[in-house]
């Protein structure tokens, strides 16, 4: 079994900073790539950014140079530092890992089970 638990989720004024926080835990072999999708009301999940296990990320375009995708691979960890928030980047965010479990070879998509980001003032 394999989950994934993210953290850090909140209520923040625009210009305000987040941190958020996903460990993955579990049967877990290796793992490819961690990183976070958003969802907003009425809008279709989409990707925030992501990282690979040999460090490079990728990140929205309406993300860039505001986000920062970090990984503590040896914690199976993967943060999210949020700075210049804007009203827009209010959504659900679900933190995901393309992973390998002890059981096989095969690799699977996961996802946690999303945290809310409000940005208000």
């Amino acid at each position: 079994q394999v989950q994934l638990v993210e953290s850090g989720g909140g209520l923040v004024q625009p210009g305000g900073s987040l941190r958020l926080s996903c460990a993955a835990s579990g049967s877990i072999r290796s793992i490819a790539t961690m990183g976070w999708y958003r969802q907003a009301p009425g809008k279709q999940r989409e990707l925030v950014a992501l990282k690979s296990s040999g460090g490079s990320a990728n990140y929205a375009d309406s993300v860039k140079g505001r986000f920062t995708v970090s990984r503590d691979n040896a914690q199976n960890t993967v943060y999210l530092l949020m700075d210049g928030l804007k009203p827009e980047d209010t959504a659900v965010y679900y933190c995901y890992a393309v992973l390998s479990r002890t059981d096989g070879s095969n690799w699977y998509n996961y996802w946690g089970q999303g945290t809310q980001v409000t940005v208000s003032s």
